[in-house]
């Protein structure tokens, strides 16, 4: 009787001991299958800096601060997309096709207008400290500049014109001729976006 007792208890004792071990697999089993599902520490930083980073700002003074930060963040890659020749990046007055195809057309031929600075201190110099013959020289040469500033810059706009009317004509072409003329009068080497075009109207 004490020996089936004894045998019964250790029954006990063993199921219970598996009963216990089957617990303690399962609770691990469902630990391991709960912690996949756990973010990793470095997904818990970059949700925490996300959720920062969409944080609104506490009062008007640091709103404006962070609207200076960004508006200084974006003409600085505005200006590095200007100097690479960046199109994915430029300010929105260099954007799009027609004003790339403006830059183009006047980056592929010389200008008379793009010798208007240097030309003009020229004539500045020669009126201010020349001989009363070097300042009527100085004034000649003030009148052919301008009136050849002005017949080059009627035959870029007809040529940009009929170039546009043939290439894109669905294109808005608001603002395009002020921008090529503009670009015109700049020096060559100092001109951003930077010249694609050669000056016989190859591209480099």
């Amino acid at each position: 009787m004490f020996g089936l007792k004894g045998r019964g208890s250790s029954a006990s004792t063993s199921s219970l001991a598996t009963g216990r071990r089957g617990t303690t697999s399962e609770a691990e089993a469902i630990a391991k299958e709960g912690g996949k599902g756990r973010a990793t520490p470095k997904r818990r930083e970059a949700e925490r800096g996300r959720r920062r980073a969409i944080t609104a700002p506490r009062d008007r003074k640091e709103a404006y601060r962070q609207s200076r930060e960004r508006s200084r963040a974006e003409r600085s890659k505005q200006m590095e997309a200007l100097k690479a020749g960046d199109e994915r990046h430029l300010p929105p007055r260099d954007r799009g096709p027609v004003r790339k195809y403006a830059r183009d057309l006047v980056d592929s031929r010389r200008s008379v207008a793009e010798f208007f600075l240097p030309l003009a201190l020229l004539i500045l110099a020669l009126t201010t400290f020349g001989t009363a013959q070097m300042k009527l020289f100085g004034g000649t040469l003030w009148l052919a500049l301008v009136v050849l500033i002005l017949v080059d810059s009627v035959v870029l706009a007809l040529r940009m014109r009929r170039g546009l009317s043939s290439t894109m004509p669905d294109e808005p072409r608001r603002g395009a001729m002020p921008y090529a003329l503009m670009r015109s009068m700049q020096i060559r080497r100092f001109r951003l976006p930077p010249p694609r075009m050669k000056t016989r109207g190859r591209a480099r």
